[in-house]
């Protein structure tokens, strides 16, 4: 196969990625042999090239989005046979999908969106999983009542975010944007409101007085926002957070009793925690696009290149993208 990989960890200043010849994976139990056709970049794809050392027997292969067809199955595999087009964030600890083949464990695995193409679906799974697992999957009870802040409105969490609410819950969705062409982005993605990075001031130009939000999903920016969320939500209310804020200090919550969230999509698969339930979300996504009521979130499709893949890890390290890049191996 042919992969993207590097054998120590470094800085984008010192870009170390080559395209290498390497070994075939073979499935093990429960795994996939997947052919990628396309890969989705994100952040932290970014944050494991700056601390994750390989070798040059074993170098890293970063990514973990991706859509593709089955080669091949391992034992004790169900659901899937050869041929099968599907689509799948992944194992963090495993090798990832800037690779012509990669072995993935079933249980992560659903099929792709029928409606879709291989760039359109490579999109979806780590930021769908991210903003599903966040808001969904946490014991909210949302109602019409319900106002939920989406900080990174116009990011590929984000995105994804502002959808799913909108698809499956009746809260009125306000996302965070500040350029005219992420706002734009944000309303497209479903929002009922937009506001800049100022919250508060953002929220009372809408009228909302303090107290008013019953959810804060942080997708970014948690160390601005953070002093102000407690005198934004209800009693009772929830934050959830992704990012890596230098510190967490959650004593001023306490007096409203709202509950902090973290959210890690890798959880699951790292620590064997009911992997299947991702699966069986991503199902849900493909089943939502299917029905109209999601969309892809990509916004760039380009051929997998060194060239192309050091200019998006700089666009995500510079925190200014809307939507997702994807690479297409030719």
């Amino acid at each position: 196969m042919r992969a993207f990989g590097y054998n120590r960890a470094h800085d984008l200043a010192d870009f170390a990625l080559r395209l290498r010849d390497m070994a075939d994976p073979v499935p093990g139990p429960g795994d996939l042999l997947v052919s990628v056709r396309a890969f989705a970049l994100n952040p932290v794809d970014c944050k494991i090239r700056r601390t994750r050392d390989g070798g040059a027997d074993a170098p890293v292969i970063l990514g973990w989005d991706a859509a593709g067809v089955v080669e091949a199955v391992g034992p004790g595999v169900t659901g899937f046979t050869p041929g099968d087009a599907v689509f799948y964030a992944g194992d963090i600890t495993r090798p990832g999908s800037y690779a012509t083949l990669q072995t993935v464990d079933h249980r992560l695995v659903a099929h792709k969106p029928a409606s879709l193409d291989f760039a359109d679906a490579a999109a979806l799974p780590l930021t769908a999983l991210t903003a599903h697992e966040a808001m969904l999957e946490r014991g909210i009870a949302y109602d019409a009542e319900s106002i939920v802040l989406v900080i990174g409105g116009a990011g590929g969490v984000g995105s994804m975010a502002v959808q799913l609410m909108k698809a499956l819950t009746p809260a009125r969705v306000i996302a965070t944007a500040s350029r005219p062409e992420s706002v734009a982005w944000a309303r497209a993605m479903g929002a009922d409101d937009v506001i800049g990075r100022s919250l508060a001031d953002g929220l009372a130009a809408l009228g909302l007085a303090p107290g008013s939000l019953h959810a804060v999903f942080s997708t970014t920016g948690t160390d601005a926002a953070l002093p102000v969320m407690p005198s934004l939500l209800r009693p009772f209310g929830h934050v959830m957070v992704i990012d890596d804020p230098a510190t967490l200090d959650i004593k001023p919550f306490k007096q409203k009793a709202l509950s902090v969230h973290w959210e890690y999509m890798f959880a699951r698969a790292m620590f064997g925690c009911a992997p299947e339930r991702q699966g069986a979300t991503l199902a849900r996504i493909a089943a939502l696009v299917e029905a109209g009521r999601i969309r892809t979130t990509a916004t760039r499709q380009l051929p997998a290149t060194l060239d192309n893949l050091r200019a998006a890890h700089a666009a995500l390290e510079a925190g200014t993208g809307i939507g997702k890049t994807v690479m297409v191996w030719s």
